[in-house]
């Protein structure tokens, strides 16, 4: 990086970058309580840092996830800088964000304070950072565009249910949630899916059946613990299917198993690092508190994934063949995973709460903001039936159905975005 200017701001790959921060209430009902902090990177083209553009909000996946840490002006990023001043926003929680995890959490006391506390990092608390980050940023009156990437569709739909008025137009990429049913309609749809991506992996990856089988065999036959000391069991392994539906991952995957065993025949470093790296939620334990809360609109999820599964028996871990989960977060994973560990009763008292609304299906049938939306008709995370049945409930949204990309459609390639700008700029 190189400093371009007394702003603190610096060049990179052709793009401006600028830190920007923001204080913001916990609750945003009690403005006068406890204050988070908030950060945000803005993003323009190097050749004209200081044209005067539009604001695009970008809204990164998870829940837990903080934005994109851009490297140059490629990708989506380097299409959006031409039409706009980006906003890279880590969400509360999550990056720079006040962040969220195991150690700060614990200072907060007792599990059901640390559930308290996590009740303020869901969409609506997003949107109401995001409002008060517009009105900074592009004033009162102003309005601003917002791009959506899978969970940050959700909080855009959450973003046009309880503030349409702060947008000028909204983009999704994998991101139209299922806003009108529950968390066990999603996971018996996305189960379904799940179940249909295993068999298209291991027929495009024949060998990996054969692997995994031995895998499991010998997890079950012996202790066999992951770098962080925990114990890899067949559950865990199963889980490292939650890749399969992204492009990006599905090959990793199918390598990690070929590299499964050492000449001596136990487990390799190799793949005992991969499995780790993949199941460990060290990094972002804030995913798994809190995603299937994701769905919890007026209600409790109560481990929604768990009980749906649990129905399921080819997905059972004494199955043959051996199936890989997908996108599930299950009670034991806070058992295992020294990360989360400590976040055992934070979970069970998250799973069992009676969540507010995260959607306004009558100000979604009346909207008046241009939405464009990319649906991934094989997407894996995000059921494409429920999808439809979402661009039917929000008025004037335009989906491009593709089976070319999979979830991680913006991460591969910038045309996904420079198809939904056309299409809210009406060339398309």
């Amino acid at each position: 990086m190189i400093p371009a200017g007394r702003d603190g701001s610096v060049r990179l790959g052709g793009l401006v970058l600028r830190d920007h921060w923001f204080d913001a209430p916990l609750s945003h009902a009690d403005p006068s309580g406890e204050s988070i902090r908030l950060y945000a990177r803005e993003v323009v083209s190097a050749a004209e840092p200081d044209r005067d553009l539009p604001w695009l909000l970008f809204l990164q996946g998870g829940p837990g996830g903080k934005a994109t840490r851009p490297a140059g002006a490629s990708g989506w990023v380097g299409r959006a800088v031409k039409d706009f001043r980006v906003l890279l926003l880590d969400q509360r929680g999550t990056g720079r964000s006040t962040p969220a995890t195991a150690a700060t959490l614990a200072r907060r006391g007792s599990a059901a304070a640390q559930a308290d506390y996590l009740a303020h990092f869901r969409a609506d608390a997003i949107v109401a950072d995001s409002e008060l980050i517009r009105r900074r940023l592009v004033g009162d009156d102003g309005r601003w565009h917002v791009l959506g990437q899978s969970y940050g569709g959700f909080c855009s739909l959450t973003y046009l249910s309880f503030a349409p008025e702060g947008l000028a137009s909204v983009m999704l990429t994998g991101g139209l949630a299922p806003v009108a049913v529950g968390a066990d309609e999603v996971y018996a749809a996305t189960y379904r899916t799940v179940e249909q991506k295993n068999e298209r992996f291991h027929a495009a990856f024949p060998a990996a059946r054969a692997q995994l089988a031995a895998v499991a065999d010998h997890v079950r036959a012996h202790d066999v613990r992951l770098p962080d000391g925990s114990r890899l069991t067949v559950p865990r392994l199963q889980a490292l299917g939650h890749g399969l539906g992204a492009n990006s991952a599905i090959p990793g995957l199918a390598y990690l198993l070929e590299e499964a065993f050492a000449a001596d025949g136990v487990l390799s470093d190799t793949f005992l690092a991969g499995a780790w790296e993949t199941l460990s939620f060290a990094s972002g334990p804030l995913y798994a508190v809190l995603h299937e809360a994701c769905y919890a609109h007026e209600t409790a999820t109560r481990w929604s994934a768990a009980r749906v599964g649990g129905r399921l028996p080819q997905f059972g871990p004494d199955a043959d063949p051996l199936l890989l989960t997908g996108e599930m977060i299950y009670p034991w994973m806070f058992e295992h995973d020294p990360a989360l560990v400590p976040l055992r009763e934070t979970a069970e008292l998250l799973a069992s709460r009676e969540w507010g609304p995260l959607y306004d299906l009558d100000r979604l049938a009346a909207n008046e903001v241009p939405v464009a939306a990319a649906l991934y008709t094989e997407d894996m995370y995000v059921d494409a039936g429920l999808s439809r049945d979402t661009v039917t409930r929000v008025r004037g949204l335009r989906a491009w159905e593709t089976n070319a990309h999979e979830h991680d459609g913006l991460r591969e390639t910038e045309d996904v975005v420079d198809r939904l700008i056309r299409m809210n700029g009406g060339e398309l």
